[in-house]
């Protein structure tokens, strides 16, 4: 079988990857307690002693609002971290898929975003996350940059919990409807990774699951698919919430690439919802 090196391998989506990888290839899970992406020799070393035959990147700063006031530690990990990773993984003769967010975009295209659109971030954690894509894409021809959106899974932190976790707490909740995007299911987009893996495209694709909303239109999804009536849910302006990190209006991304090179689309965001809901 073919070995596989995941980093990030105890986070929401690395910890899928490597579910999802493990029946059909040698996989390698690491984590941060067992290296450290930002240090360069000890990345190098790892890589070339593992010698795997693809390596993907899960490992990431992901603190959205965080990384406004931490922009040093957001570049050193999604910029200079994953270029590193690419670099190992170059001389280790793998194949790269680094992971990228669809808040590379600064969110004024009406349609949805294609691969190819200029980038324009308008954070520093989506500057972080292009200056990470464009470290792999100068470190190695054999790689895959995969940009996704909205992801939430079994292991971590996420806006379903969040809104489940309030809903329990009976708590009224107010709620963007001025933000549009793709919901993604993580182990739906593990899903994917091993397909894409296993083809080996080049280049930027575009990953998530099926269709968009807003965060108003997720959050009453979700209430929906608990059972949780009767929860208060206001729809405000972005303008409203005093956040650190500005937002894209839209960052809906095309997944016409994703399918012609699948031959399949990703099944619709409500549909992977509803699946995580009852899983819980």
């Amino acid at each position: 079988m073919k070995k596989t090196l995941v980093t990030g391998a105890d986070g929401m989506l690395g910890s899928e990857v490597v579910d999802a990888l493990a029946d059909t290839h040698d996989v390698v899970g690491i984590d941060l307690n067992e290296l450290d992406i930002t240090d360069e020799d000890a990345t190098r070393s790892l890589l070339l002693d593992v010698s795997p035959d693809c390596v993907v990147n899960c490992a990431a700063y992901t603190d959205v609002d965080g990384a406004q006031a931490q922009r040093e530690l957001a570049f050193e990990v999604n910029a200079r971290g994953a270029g590193n990773v690419a670099r190992a993984g170059a001389e280790a003769g793998a194949f790269v898929v680094q992971l990228s967010t669809d808040y590379v975009f600064d969110g004024g295209k009406a349609g949805p975003y294609i691969e190819s659109d200029a980038p324009s971030p308008v954070n520093v954690y989506g500057e972080s996350k292009l200056e990470g894509e464009r470290e792999v894409e100068r470190a190695s021809a054999d790689s895959l940059v995969v940009r996704t959106a909205w992801l939430y899974g079994h292991r971590g932190r996420n806006f379903v919990e969040f809104v489940l976790d309030a809903a329990a707490a009976g708590h009224p909740l107010r709620i963007v409807e001025d933000q549009r995007g793709a919901p993604t299911n993580a182990r739906d987009l593990a899903t994917i990774l091993r397909e894409l893996v296993v083809r080996r495209p080049r280049g930027v694709v575009h990953a998530t699951n099926s269709g968009s909303c807003s965060w108003f239109e997720f959050t009453r999804e979700i209430l929906e698919a608990a059972g949780r009536r009767g929860v208060t849910v206001q729809p405000i302006p972005s303008s409203e919430l005093d956040r650190p990190a500005p937002r894209p209006k839209n960052s809906v991304l095309s997944l016409e690439r994703l399918s012609s090179i699948l031959g399949w689309a990703p099944r619709p965001w409500q549909e992977a919802l509803r699946e995580y809901v009852a899983e819980r």
